[in-house]
C-alpha cells in the first residue's frame, strides 16, 4: 500500500458535484410529492436472482436493491416513494461497476410503464443539463423507443423471439462475444445467452448510436420481477435506458401475482443450483406482503453513480466516488 492511499479516489470538486447533483435528484422528488423513505441494507433473505450474488453478511445479506422492502411499504399504502441508497453486489467490479455502490429507486402506484418512462426522462433532463456544456439529449430533448427485438435484429443479426438456441450459440461465437473459451456458449441457457449476445454486441451498438434510448419488449425469459403480456409473442413488461450505451435504468410494470412471483423465485434458485451456486433463502416478509395486495405500480432503479458519472464527464465510476471498493 501506497503512503496517499488514504486519499480518496474522486476530487473534492468532483465530490461537491456529486453533493449538488444529489439534493437536485431529492428536489425533483420533492417537487412531485414522492416521500422519501429508507429501508434495511442487511436482511436476513432475499429475492433470489440466478447471475447476480449478494454479499454475505453476518448470518445475512447486504441487499442488492431495497425492491422488496419498498414493496412491502407500498403493500403497507405507502403512496408513491422512493430512495437513495447503497446497494450491495459480489464479483462485481470494472469501469461501470463497484460492489458498493449507489442505488436510486421509486415506485408509482397506478401508472403505466409508459407514464413512467416520461418521468424518467424528466429526471434525466434535470441532471444531465445542470453541468456547463454538458447535454446528452440532443436538439429534440427526447430519447429514442427501441423495441429489444429490432435492437438485436441490427447488431447481433438474431431474433430473439423466434430463432432457436442453437441460433444464439452461433451468433454469439459470430460476433466474439465467446471468446473467454470456444465450448462457454454450449454450457449456456436462452437468457443468459441473450445476455451475453446484448453485452457483447447491443450494447456497443447503442454506443456507437450515441444518445438516449430506452430498449422496451423483453423477452419472458428477462421478466425478473416483471409483469408478462401473453402475446403473442409474450413480451416482459421492462425497460432498459441506455446513454450513449451506458446502462443507467430498469424499470418494470411490477407483477403484483404472489403466486407467480414465489414461482419465479423457486425456479431461479433451481437454475442456480443446475449452475453449481448455493440457493437463497426466500424473502418470506416481502411475498406474504404480495399476498396482502401490492398495489398496480411502476417501479424503475437507477445506477447513481453511472448518471453522476455521466452527467460530470467522468470516464470511471471510480472518479465520482470518494472510496470505491480495492479487489
Amino acid at each position: 500500500m501506497t503512503g496517499d492511499a488514504w486519499r480518496p479516489a474522486a476530487s473534492l470538486d468532483m465530490l461537491r458535484q456529486r453533493a449538488a447533483l444529489l439534493h437536485r435528484v431529492r428536489a425533483f422528488f420533492w417537487q412531485r410529492g414522492v416521500l422519501e423513505v429508507e429501508t434495511p441494507q442487511w436482511l436476513p433473505s432475499v429475492a433470489p436472482e440466478v447471475h447476480q450474488d449478494p454479499i454475505v453478511c453476518a448470518q445475512g445479506f447486504l441487499h442488492t436493491s431495497p425492491e422488496t422492502a419498498m414493496k412491502r411499504l407500498l403493500a403497507a399504502g405507502s403512496g408513491p416513494i422512493y430512495q437513495i441508497c447503497r446497494a450491495f453486489r459480489a464479483n462485481e467490479s470494472g469501469a461501470l461497476h463497484n460492489p458498493e455502490f449507489t442505488i436510486l429507486e421509486w415506485y408509482r402506484p397506478g401508472w403505466s410503464l409508459r407514464e413512467l418512462m416520461v418521468e424518467v426522462e424528466q429526471l434525466l433532463w434535470a441532471v444531465l443539463t445542470v453541468s456547463p456544456g454538458v447535454d446528452r439529449w440532443g436538439d429534440a430533448g427526447q430519447a429514442a423507443i427501441l423495441t429489444y427485438a429490432a435492437a438485436f435484429q441490427c447488431w447481433a443479426g438474431i431474433d430473439p423471439f423466434a430463432d432457436s438456441d442453437a441460433d444464439l450459440r452461433a451468433a454469439c461465437r459470430r460476433g466474439g462475444g465467446c471468446s473467454v473459451a470456444d465450448g462457454l456458449a454450449d454450457s449456456l441457457d436462452r437468457a443468459a445467452l441473450l445476455d451475453l449476445l446484448l453485452v457483447q454486441q447491443v450494447e456497443p451498438g447503442l454506443r456507437e448510436r450515441g444518445g438516449a434510448v430506452f430498449l422496451v419488449d423483453f423477452p419472458p425469459e428477462a421478466a425478473a420481477m416483471a409483469q408478462v403480456d401473453p402475446g403473442p409473442p409474450p413480451l416482459a413488461r421492462r425497460f432498459e435506458l441506455y446513454l450513449d450505451g451506458v446502462e443507467l435504468a430498469n424499470g418494470y410494470q411490477e407483477l403484483t401475482d404472489p403466486q407467480e412471483q414465489r414461482r419465479r423465485l423457486v425456479e431461479a434458485n433451481q437454475q442456480r443450483r443446475a449452475l453449481g451456486k448455493w440457493p437463497l433463502p426466500l424473502d418470506e416478509p416481502f411475498l406474504q406482503a404480495l399476498e396482502q395486495g401490492l398495489p398496480d405500480c411502476a417501479g424503475v432503479a437507477i445506477g447513481l453513480d453511472r448518471l453522476i458519472m455521466l452527467a460530470l464527464g467522468a470516464r470511471q465510476i471510480r472518479e465520482v466516488m470518494a472510496f470505491p471498493s480495492v479487489l
